[in-house]
């Protein structure tokens, strides 16, 4: 197995390569360690795959940070590759206090995380301008005191909180650039177009979820926008979800088991738990 300090050099030389790269989102080490075993470079953990195998609704914290964390050092330890980390809002509002999960993320095997400038408040869903980059301040200084380097991934989240607001998404993602993120991520992002001034708009790598984008758009596509690396957040938890639920409807309402035609082997998944 590399070391964490391996592995984080190896994240960290995925986003200073040229060319784009895809982080598929497991939600446990099973899923990690298929995706692993299909040749991904790196992996980031989902917080809507985590609640939702914990029967929650994602959103507003539905997890405690002990229990992020744990998702974290399972995932992490459950293969070779660099993981990043949804790293939510830091569960606090205070700059310092917030940060301090990037400390306990690292702890856990992490080597990049993100976090985000959603309060978690439907009330007030964003943080002020002045907050959040002191937040995204405090977080690259605790990032920068680790012993290895951490890429650290600041995030804007108006256009999932119902502030489609282009203008006040690149201020921001320009403002956390200059505080010290290593990498920026503005999720909710839909069209090609807009991907595309985001990324001309700021001289630091971006990250595009495609689980809120238009599918049309394709990985080649992203690359010539100017995009560093891809996730699929949630999505691909969604879709176990959906195919497991096609399955069971069938059992239930015609008494049909074709569905089984479909599962992986028993062998290919030894085998891949086996690595």
């Amino acid at each position: 197995m590399r070391t964490q300090a391996e592995r984080a050099r190896a994240f960290r030389a995925l986003h200073e390569r040229p060319g784009i790269f895809i982080m598929p989102n497991p939600w446990d080490a099973g899923t990690a360690k298929l995706f692993a075993s299909l040749g991904f470079e790196a992996l980031a953990t989902t917080s809507l795959g985590f609640s939702s195998s914990r029967g929650r609704v994602d959103g507003t914290l539905s997890v405690s940070r002990e229990e992020l964390i744990a998702n974290c050092r399972e995932i992490a330890s459950a293969t070779d590759l660099p993981v990043n980390a949804d790293l939510e809002n830091g569960y606090a509002d205070d700059p310092e206090e917030a940060a301090t999960i990037i400390r306990l993320a690292a702890e856990a095997g992490i080597v990049g995380g993100s976090i985000e400038d959603a309060t978690g408040d439907p009330a007030r869903p964003i943080y002020d301008f002045d907050l959040a980059v002191e937040r995204v301040a405090a977080g690259a200084r605790v990032a920068r005191s680790l012993p290895f380097p951490f890429t650290f991934t600041a995030r804007a989240e108006n256009y999932l909180h119902g502030r489609p607001d282009l203008g006040d998404t690149i201020r921001r993602l320009q403002a956390f650039a200059a505080a010290g993120a290593d990498v920026l991520y503005a999720p909710g992002l839909r069209d090609l177009e807009t991907i595309r001034q985001v990324v001309a708009a700021v001289q630091k790598p971006v990250n595009v979820v495609m689980s809120s984008a238009d599918p049309e758009i394709t990985a080649r596509q992203l690359a010539e926008a100017g995009v560093k690396r891809i996730s699929v957040g949630g999505a691909l938890s969604r879709l176990a979800y959906a195919a497991v639920r096609e399955a069971a409807v069938a059992m239930r309402d015609a008494g049909s088991f074709r569905w089984v035609r479909d599962t992986l082997p028993g062998p290919e998944l030894k085998a891949i738990f086996k690595k």
